[in-house]
C-alpha cells in the first residue's frame, strides 16, 4: 500500500500544480477580451502578442474648435475635427450625420449621402471631416432662426479585427435673416444717452414770458418757469405808479428724492416775494398735471392729488421773504420714463387788497422701474458628463414701461463654464433671446447649482444686475470616454479567482482518487492472479509428492 500512497501524492501535487498555473493565467488574461461601450464614446481594445500590452481606441469630435456661427442663406462649409484618444489606430474610419429632421439640421438638403471616409487615425492623431468645398458649398437654410443646432455624427471604425459604432454631437449657431429696413427709425439701436422717448415735458403757456428761472422754450428736468404776474383785481388807490409784488418759485425737492410710476410722492415748492417793499397775503395755490400715458387712460392727468384736493392756501409772505408749500400727489403706473410738467396757478393780495394772478411750471422727472420676465431656461442635454458641451436656451421679456439697453447675459457656476452673451435692446414689450453653449467643467448634483446673470442699462446709464437659478447635472468624465479605459468589471466578474481555484482543486480530486481506484484494482488484481499462481504452485508439488 506504500507505493500505491506514493504515487497518488504525486500524481495529486502535480495536478494541482497544473491547475494553479492555467486558472491564474486564465483570469489574468480575462479583461483583455472585452470591448465596451459607453455613452458617446465607444472604446476598442486588443491584446499585442506576446507583449501584455492593452491596447485602447478612444474617439471623440470637436477638440479644440471654436463654436460655428452660420448665417442664414450663407454659402460654406462644415469641418468636424476626429480624435482618437487611444493609443490603438482606428481603421477605416467613417463618419455620417444623423439627421432624423430637417428642423435638426441647419443646411438646405442637396445630397442623398453625407457620409466621410477619413480612412486610418492614429493613436493619438486627428482628422478632419469636412463637408462642402468651394464648388459644391453647403448652403444654410433662409429660415433658421438664430437658434443652436445640436448635430449628431454616427461614427464606425476597426481595429483590424472587430468593427465597433458610436455617436457624438457638436452644437453650432446660426443668425437669422435680416429683416429689410422698413423705414422706421424705431427699430434701429439707439445710444444709451439719447433713448427713443424723447426728455421733454409739455411747454408752457406763455414760453416769452420774463423773470423764469429755466427760461427758453422747453423745461429740463427738475426745472422751473416763472410767468409775470398779472392784477386781476380788487383794492384801491394809485395801483398803477405802485410796485408790482412778484412771487415766484425757486425750486422744488420731492420725498422721496426719485419720483417713481404708480407711487405716492410729496412735492415741497420753494416760494419768494421778490418786492422788498411790499408784502402778500390770502395766497391760494393749484397743481394741474397735463393728461398723458397709454391712449386708453390719456384724458386722466399725470399726477393727481392723494387727498382729492389739488388746492394748498398761505397765509402770507413777507416783503423779499421765503416760504415752502407741500402737496401730497400721486404718479400713474402706466407713466412712461421721462420730465412731466406740472403747472402750479397762484392767487394773492397785496396790503392794499390788490389782486394779483401769477403760475409757474415744474419738470418732475418720473422713474419707471423695469420689469421683465424670464420662460423656463431650457438645458440641451439635460445631463452632461465633464469635459461635454449643453446649450442653454430662454427668453426674456421686456414687461415694463421702459426700454432695456444693453442687455447682457453670462453664467456664473463651479460645474460650467461658457462665454458671456450679448442680446441688445429691448423696447418695451419686446422679447430678447439667450441662446448660449456652456462647457461642463465639474461634477454637481445640487439643485440650482448654476446662476444666469442678467445686466442692463437704464436711459441714464445705470447699471442693474440680476440673477436666475437653474439647475445643471454633471456626471464624473467617464474613464472609457476620455481616456480609453474600460469600464469596471461586474463584482462577480473582478471578484477572487479563489472559487475557479477551488473548482479547479476538486476535480483535481475526483482524478486522483480515480487513478487511486484504478491503481488499487490494478493492484488487488495482480496479487489476486500471484496468489493464484502460488496456489497452483502447491496444488502441483502437492500432485506431485502424491504420486512419489
Amino acid at each position: 500500500m506504500k507505493p500505491i500512497k506514493k504515487t497518488g501524492v504525486k500524481i495529486f501535487c502535480a495536478a494541482f500544480a497544473c491547475s494553479m498555473i492555467f486558472s491564474t493565467g486564465a483570469w489574468a488574461k480575462n479583461p483583455a477580451a472585452e470591448t465596451k461601450l459607453t455613452g458617446n464614446t465607444l472604446t476598442g481594445s486588443s491584446e499585442q502578442a506576446g507583449s501584455g500590452t492593452l491596447q485602447q481606441i478612444a474617439i471623440s469630435v470637436g477638440d479644440g474648435q471654436d463654436t460655428p456661427v452660420f448665417a442664414a442663406g450663407e454659402k460654406t462649409t462644415l469641418t468636424i475635427n476626429v480624435s482618437n484618444k487611444g493609443n490603438t489606430d482606428a481603421q477605416n474610419v467613417r463618419i455620417t450625420p444623423v439627421v432624423t429632421s430637417t428642423d435638426k439640421w441647419p443646411f438646405d438638403m442637396d445630397k442623398l449621402n453625407y457620409e466621410l471616409e477619413l480612412g486610418t487615425i492614429e493613436a493619438g492623431k486627428q482628422a478632419a471631416a469636412v463637408w462642402g468645398s468651394e464648388k459644391e458649398p453647403l448652403t444654410v437654410s433662409s429660415d433658421v432662426t438664430g437658434k443652436s443646432y445640436q448635430l449628431m455624427f454616427q461614427i464606425t471604425y476597426d481595429d483590424g479585427q472587430k468593427i465597433y459604432e458610436t455617436e457624438k454631437y457638436v452644437f453650432v449657431k446660426t443668425q437669422a435673416e435680416e429683416k429689410p429696413d422698413d423705414g422706421d427709425s424705431t427699430d434701429k439701436p439707439q445710444d444709451p444717452q439719447t433713448p427713443q422717448d424723447p426728455q421733454t415735458p409739455q411747454e408752457p403757456s406763455n414760453p416769452g414770458s420774463t423773470g423764469g428761472s429755466a427760461g427758453g422754450d422747453v423745461l429740463e428736468p427738475g426745472g422751473v418757469y416763472n410767468e409775470d404776474p398779472v392784477i386781476s383785481g380788487g383794492g384801491g388807490g394809485d395801483t398803477e405808479s405802485a410796485s408790482v409784488p412778484r412771487v415766484i418759485v425757486t425750486g422744488f425737492s420731492t420725498e422721496p428724492a426719485e419720483v417713481k410710476a404708480g407711487d405716492n410722492f410729496k412735492l415741497i415748492v420753494h416760494l419768494k416775494n421778490t418786492s422788498k417793499r411790499t408784502g402778500v397775503s390770502n395766497m391760494l395755490f393749484d397743481f394741474q398735471a397735463p393728461a398723458a400715458g397709454t391712449d386708453a387712460a390719456a384724458e386722466a392727468p399725470a399726477f393727481l392729488p392723494v387727498s382729492g384736493s389739488s388746492s394748498v392756501y398761505l397765509e402770507n409772505i413777507a416783503a423779499n421773504g421765503t416760504k415752502d408749500i407741500s402737496i401730497d400727489l400721486n404718479a400713474r403706473a402706466d407713466l412712461v420714463q421721462k420730465p412731466y410738467s406740472i403747472t402750479m396757478s397762484m392767487l394773492y393780495e397785496d396790503k392794499n387788497a390788490v389782486q394779483y394772478d401769477g403760475q409757474s411750471s415744474l419738470a418732475i422727472p418720473v422713474k419707471q422701474e423695469a420689469r421683465y420676465e424670464f420662460s423656463e431656461i431650457q438645458v440641451n442635454p439635460e445631463s452632461v458628463s465633464v469635459g461635454e458641451e449643453a446649450n442653454i436656451t430662454c427668453n426674456l421679456y421686456n414687461l415694463g414701461q421702459v426700454k432695456m439697453y444693453n442687455v447682457k447675459v453670462r453664467f456664473e457656476s463651479e460645474a460650467i463654464q461658457g462665454q458671456e452673451q450679448f442680446v441688445g435692446n429691448l423696447d418695451s414689450g419686446a422679447t430678447g433671446t439667450v441662446d448660449a453653449i456652456v462647457s461642463a467643467v465639474a461634477e454637481s448634483y445640487d439643485d440650482s447649482n448654476c446662476k444666469l446673470v442678467l445686466s442692463y442699462e437704464d436711459d441714464a446709464g445705470n447699471v442693474t444686475t440680476v440673477e436666475q437659478p437653474f439647475t445643471v447635472m454633471v456626471s464624473p468624465m467617464e474613464e472609457i470616454t476620455d481616456v480609453g479605459m474600460y469600464e469596471e468589471f461586474p463584482e462577480e466578474t473582478q471578484s477572487s479567482p479563489l472559487p475557479g481555484i477551488l473548482a479547479a482543486l476538486a476535480a483535481v480530486i475526483v482524478l486522483v482518487v480515480i487513478a487511486v481506484v484504478v491503481v488499487v484494482k490494478r493492484r488487488k488484481k495482480k496479487r489476486m492472479a500471484e496468489e493464484e499462481e502460488e496456489l497452483m504452485d502447491e496444488v502441483e508439488r502437492f500432485t506431485e509428492d502424491e504420486r512419489e
